[in-house]
């Protein structure tokens, strides 16, 4: 392994003009320590590259795939050359080309998500893949936000160049009167001129699309509110209260991007008819057995009396429960209240049913 090292990091003090001068690359002669490595690495493929990539930093990573991504095309006796002096034997692999495309495809099988995301978008710089396509990708709060402070001619040539889902869930989160007026230019719109679309793809870029690594950045809160969710009572409880002392405003924001068993209160009568369709009944009757009264009332109001009256006498023949019992029940309605909802069987609300979640 610490050959592959040796060679990704070889002339290090040259690092940042090597990150520049990548391009055009033919002969062995003229490769660089990453670039050498580039190939290797393509060859291997990620099967047998994995164990590699792993030994690597993040900087070795960003150096690495900046010159596989810019590499072009090695010819096959430079490859063998290449081989041949790192391990002094090829296994026929042919010539191999170096890619944006191929190098995503490589990294997304090795490495975690959200790392080739910050890599690439790295990388990619400001020339990027198309613009739309980029756009189609960013989420539709996010963009609605953005484009709400722009004039609704320009947001309307926008949305006319995404695709027709995600345009319309960028329209319901925009202002009314603005998503009003854009839907009207758009009926409206002619061709537009290529210059433009340019200015309008600059602007994107330099006003928008730098940002998206931050923005791609997920809330903490967030994460930490599904693992909240996978906790039992007893644990949850734990640990909101050591946040409450320590850090009050974090465990308000978790609290709030929890969904728990309480929140069923919220469901609409035809989602609540519908999980009670789905639900298994004994789950049901552990989950409501150790249930406020209130939440027992409100699962009630779903039932016809005599059905009420054999999920009570159920509740009562189930005898004493241990709590972690109870935890196990209500989770698994959380877990298939969830998946109902996403399969577009129900909608989930917190709070004002302004403020839907859909999970």
């Amino acid at each position: 392994m610490a050959a592959e090292r040796s060679i990704a990091t070889r002339n290090s003090s040259n690092r940042d003009s090597e990150a520049a001068s990548y391009g055009g690359v033919t002969t062995i002669a003229e490769m660089n320590g990453p670039q050498r490595a580039a190939v290797i690495l393509l060859v291997l493929g990620e099967d047998h590259g994995r164990t590699i990539w792993r030994e690597f930093d993040d900087e070795e990573i960003r150096i690495i795939t900046r010159a596989m991504a810019e590499l072009g095309t090695v010819d096959a006796d430079e490859v063998e050359r290449l081989m041949l002096d790192f391990v002094g034997r090829l296994s026929s692999a042919g010539a191999v080309t170096g890619s944006f495309d191929r190098t995503i495809s490589l990294l997304e099988k090795i490495l975690p998500s959200d790392q080739v995301a910050l890599i690439m978008e790295e990388i990619r710089g400001p020339a990027g893949r198309n613009m739309w396509q980029k756009l189609g990708n960013i989420d539709a709060v996010v963009l609605a936000n953005f484009l709400k402070n722009e004039y609704p001619q320009t947001i309307a040539v926008i949305l006319s160049k995404i695709r027709a889902e995600h345009a319309a869930n960028v329209l319901r989160n925009l202002p009314n009167e603005l998503s009003i007026d854009v839907v009207s230019r758009m009926l409206r719109m002619e061709s537009v001129q290529k210059e433009a679309l340019d200015h309008i793809e600059n602007t994107l870029r330099t006003e928008f699309v730098s940002t998206l690594t931050q923005t791609r950045r997920r809330d903490p809160h967030e994460m930490m509110a599904e693992i909240f969710n996978g906790f039992d009572r007893q644990t949850e409880i734990r640990f909101l209260a050591a946040l409450d002392d320590s850090n009050q405003e974090s465990a308000a924001r978790i609290r709030a991007l929890m969904f728990t068993f309480e929140d069923l209160g919220k469901l609409d009568p035809a989602a609540l008819q519908t999980l009670m369709r789905q639900v298994d009944k004994d789950t049901l009757a552990r989950a409501l057995k150790g249930a406020s009264e209130d939440m027992r009332n409100f699962f009630f109001s779903a039932m016809s009396q005599r059905a009420t009256k054999n999920m009570q006498d159920d509740m009562q023949g189930l005898g004493p429960l241990r709590l972690k019992e109870v935890d196990e029940a209500q989770a698994k309605m959380v877990a298939l209240t969830k998946e109902l909802a996403d399969k577009g069987e129900i909608v989930l609300a917190k709070g004002n049913s302004e403020d839907e979640l859909v999970y």
